[in-house]
Parts: structure tokens; C-alpha cells; sequence
């Protein structure tokens, strides 16, 4: 039963290690693989205050969903040998890694729900600095490794917020004179 926390630490410290290593350090390049997360996701979700229309429906394109799931399944896989001797704590590993797509996925099809659920990630990719609050599902390492910036809620977050709903607004009404124009 010791392998259901060890389990939890270890896939959080996990989220942490790879999010800010790979996805990000090997990610900044574009002829990495993993450049997907920064250049695709990344950019995508800092355009749209947190919605990823790749997460948005389900397609076989090979795009930052297919490739994050791909990158997980490979993840469970990797710890498939130890099964036998640790069953719970691979359980757990496979239930956070299947946890962890569900909650990304959500927060980027659903950025409300994101900003009330979980408000480290949407301060990861809407807060002035993308590189603090990486993990996803809790922040624990986070706090461990001191990395929690906290953005909503805040006043710049407030600002930011009230630059983005008057850019919204100029854009529908842009799109609205335009469809009126065509009419």
C-alpha cells in the first residue's frame, strides 16, 4: 500500500522534472520532437487565455493532444515491468498519467473550469513568466522546488483580463461589420 503515495510523489515530481526539462528545455527547440508543447500548445493557449482547440475534439492528426498522449502511453509502458513487484505504485502511476491527461485536456477545452480547478497551470501559460508552475494536476513540486507564481487573482491578472475582453470585444465587433458588409 506504500506504493499509492510514493506513487502520487513520484508522478508529481515526475510532471515537474519532464514539464520543465523536456517539454520545455528540449521543447524551445524546433527540431526537437517535443518542441510541440512550446510552439503549438504554448502558443496556441496564450493566444486563446487557455483554450487549445487541438484538445477541442478528437482527430488522429498528429498534434500536441496525439503527441502528449503518445508521450504518456509511453510513460505507462516504461513502468509496465514493475507491475509484478509494485503493483500499486504502478497503478497509481498509470491512474496520475491518465489523471494528468484528463485535467490538461479539460483546462485547455474548458478555461473556466481551468482557472477555478486548477489556476497553476492557467498561471503557467497566461502569467508573465511560463517558466514557474509546472505541474498540471497539483502543485506540489511546485512548492518543493519554489516555482508556485501565483497570477490569477492577482491585479495584473485583473489588467491582463480587461485587455483581453476589450480585445474580444474589438474582434466580434470587427467580424459583426464585416458579416454586415458581406450581407
Amino acid at each position: 500500500m506504500i506504493g499509492i503515495p510514493l506513487g502520487l510523489l513520484y508522478s508529481n515530481a515526475s510532471e515537474w522534472i519532464i514539464h520543465k526539462y523536456v517539454l520545455h528545455g528540449q521543447g524551445k527547440n524546433r527540431d526537437n520532437f517535443w518542441s510541440f508543447h512550446w510552439h503549438e500548445h504554448h502558443s496556441a493557449s496564450r493566444k486563446n487565455r487557455n483554450y487549445d482547440e487541438a484538445y477541442a475534439h478528437p482527430s488522429f492528426k498528429w498534434d500536441a493532444r496525439t503527441k502528449e498522449a503518445a508521450g504518456l502511453l509511453g510513460l505507462a509502458v516504461i513502468h509496465a515491468p514493475l507491475l509484478p513487484v509494485a503493483p500499486f505504485f504502478v497503478g497509481t502511476v498509470w491512474f496520475c498519467a491518465i489523471n494528468y491527461y484528463r485535467v490538461h485536456k479539460r483546462a485547455h477545452v474548458d478555461p473556466e473550469w481551468g482557472i477555478r480547478k486548477v489556476p497553476w497551470h492557467v498561471d503557467h501559460h497566461l502569467g508573465p513568466d511560463q517558466n514557474t508552475n509546472w505541474c498540471v494536476t497539483w502543485p506540489w513540486f511546485d512548492w518543493v522546488m519554489g516555482t508556485r507564481q501565483k497570477y490569477i487573482g492577482t491585479e495584473k491578472w485583473y489588467a491582463d483580463e480587461k485587455r483581453r475582453a476589450e480585445k474580444l470585444a474589438r474582434a466580434t465587433a470587427i467580424t459583426a461589420a464585416n458579416e454586415s458588409n458581406a450581407a
